[in-house]
C-alpha cells in the first residue's frame, strides 16, 4: 500500500508502485518531483523547489546476495550502515566512505557519487555498480547492466545515473560488486611546517614502493578538528599529511616502514602511526569532515592534483578549514565563522573559484544557509559538456519533472 505522509510526500513500497505513480503524474497533474533517501545531501550543488518529495526509504529489500560471487543486489532505500552490516557477516564490504552512514541511503549516495578519503585506493560508485534499475519521469521502469561482474552488454547507463542527482531518473535497485574486509589498516600522520614541504613528499609518493588507499592533507585547523573528533594523542598546529594503508598485517607493516624510510629526510616535524582500534576513529573523522561542523558554508572543489597545495595555501590564508584528497584533486572546505555574511562568503568563494578554474577545476557548494542559495553560484562555472548534458536531460525528462533547478538546471536552459 502507498504511504502518504503528507500531501507533498510520497513513499512507495515497491518499484512498481513508484512506476505507477510516475505514470499517472506524467499523464495528469505533472507535479515536479524530488527523490530523496536519508536527506543528507538535500542542498548538494543547488536547491530545487518541487511539488512532491518521493522518499525511497520504503525500498529496503536485499534482493539477492550470492556471497561467493562477491556481488549483492539491493533496493536503493537501504541505509548504508545496514548494507555494510549485512556484508560484514560474510567479511565483505562496499569500500566507499559515505558520511552519515546511519542516515544515508544507497540510492542517495549513488545519486551524488559520494566518496571519501579511500577514494584514492578504492575508487567510487562507478567502479562498483554493475547493474541498476530506475524509473524515469514518465513512469517507465528501465534497467542496465546485470548481476554478474562480466556483464558489459548495452550502453553504460549505470555510469550515467551515478552522480546525476536524481535529475534523469529515480534509482530503485542496484547491483554492486564487493571486496573483502581487510585484516587491518593503519594511518601515518605526518606534520609539516608548510604545504610546500608536503608537496615535495606528494611528488615522492608518485614513485613510492607503497600503495596507499588514502592520501589526505589537512591544514592546521582541520587537523585540530579531526584530531579532536577522533581523540588522537596529539593535535598538530601545522599542516598534516595522512597516508592510509589496508591489507594483511604483514603488508601494512611493510608499507608503513617503507613509507617512513622514503620520507625520513623530508622535514616532517612529527610522525605518528595510528593502528586499530584507534585508526577506525580517524577514518570516521576524515569521512565525516564535510558534515561535522556548523560553519556558514561547506564546499567541494575539484582541480588538478598537482595544484592542490597551491589551493590549500590560498584557502588557509582566507581562514578556510580544508581537507585535501591529494591523490584525487578534491578539496572539501568549511568557511570560518567570520564569513557569516553573504558579502564575505561571496568574496572568499570568488577567489577560491579563480584558483580552481586556473587548475582546470570547479567549485560547488555542498551546504549553506538556505537563504543564500539564490545569491551564490551553487554549482560553480558551467563546464564544456553542459550543452550535451542539457540535451540529454531534455530527452530523458522532456517536461522537467525531476529535480528542476538542480544540477545542470542551475545554469539555465
Amino acid at each position: 500500500m502507498t504511504a502518504i505522509l503528507s500531501p507533498s510526500e510520497f513513499v512507495p513500497a515497491t518499484q512498481a508502485e513508484l512506476a505507477r505513480y510516475m505514470t499517472e503524474n506524467a499523464a495528469g497533474a505533472m507535479h515536479t518531483i524530488c527523490p530523496v533517501g536519508g536527506r543528507t545531501a538535500m542542498h548538494f550543488g543547488a536547491a530545487s523547489k518541487t511539488d512532491v518529495i518521493a522518499s525511497m526509504t520504503g525500498l529496503t529489500r536485499i534482493v539477492d546476495y550470492p556471497a561467493r560471487d562477491m556481488t549483492i543486489t539491493v533496493e536503493a532505500g537501504l541505509r548504508v550502515d545496514e548494507l555494510q552490516s549485512k556484508l560484514a557477516t560474510e567479511r565483505q564490504r562496499l569500500p566507499i566512505d559515505i558520511a552519515q552512514r546511519g542516515r544515508a541511503t544507497l540510492g542517495g549516495a549513488l545519486a551524488t557519487n559520494t566518496a571519501g578519503p579511500r577514494r584514492f585506493g578504492h575508487g567510487t560508485f562507478r567502479d562498483y555498480v554493475i547493474g541498476i534499475s530506475a524509473v524515469d519521469a514518465a513512469g517507465q521502469l528501465f534497467k542496465a547492466g546485470g548481476r554478474v561482474v562480466k556483464n558489459v552488454a548495452g550502453y553504460d547507463i549505470c555510469k550515467l545515473l551515478i552522480g546525476s542527482r536524481g535529475t534523469l531518473g529515480i534509482v530503485t535497485q542496484v547491483t554492486l560488486k564487493l571486496r573483502p574486509i581487510p585484516e587491518t589498516s593503519s594511518i601515518v600522520w605526518f606534520s609539516f611546517s608548510t604545504f610546500a614541504e608536503i608537496d615535495k613528499v606528494l611528488q615522492r609518493l608518485l614513485n613510492s614502493g607503497t600503495r596507499p588507499v588514502a592520501i589526505d592533507v589537512l591544514n592546521a585547523a582541520a587537523a585540530k578538528l579531526i584530531g579532536t573528533a577522533a581523540r588522537t594523542r596529539s593535535t598538530p598546529s601545522t599542516p598534516v599529511l595522512c597516508v592510509g594503508f589496508e591489507g594483511s598485517k604483514c603488508e601494512v607493516d611493510w608499507q608503513v616502514d617503507t613509507l617512513q624510510r622514503e620520507v625520513a629526510n623530508s622535514g616532517s616535524l612529527t610522525i605518528d602511526r595510528i593502528d586499530e582500534p584507534d585508526v577506525d576513529r580517524i577514518w570516521t573523522a576524515l569521512t565525516e569532515f564535510q558534515t561535522c561542523a556548523d560553519d556558514p558554508l561547506t564546499f567541494q572543489a575539484n582541480l588538478l592534483p598537482s595544484r592542490c597545495m597551491e589551493f590549500a595555501e590560498v584557502a588557509t590564508r582566507l581562514g578556510v578549514v580544508i581537507q585535501v584528497h591529494a591523490g584525487n584533486g578534491i578539496v572539501v572546505g568549511q568557511l570560518p565563522d567570520e564569513a557569516a555574511t553573504i558579502e564575505r562568503t561571496t568574496t572568499i568563494l570568488a577567489e577560491l573559484r579563480q584558483v580552481a578554474g586556473t587548475a582546470r577545476g570547479n567549485l560547488v557548494v555542498l551546504h549553506c544557509d538556505p537563504e543564500w542559495t539564490t545569491r551564490i553560484p551553487m554549482c560553480g562555472t558551467a563546464e564544456s559538456g553542459l550543452g550535451l548534458m542539457q540535451r540529454l536531460k531534455r530527452q530523458l525528462d522532456p517536461h522537467g519533472l525531476l529535480n528542476p533547478g538542480r544540477f545542470i538546471d542551475a545554469f539555465g536552459q
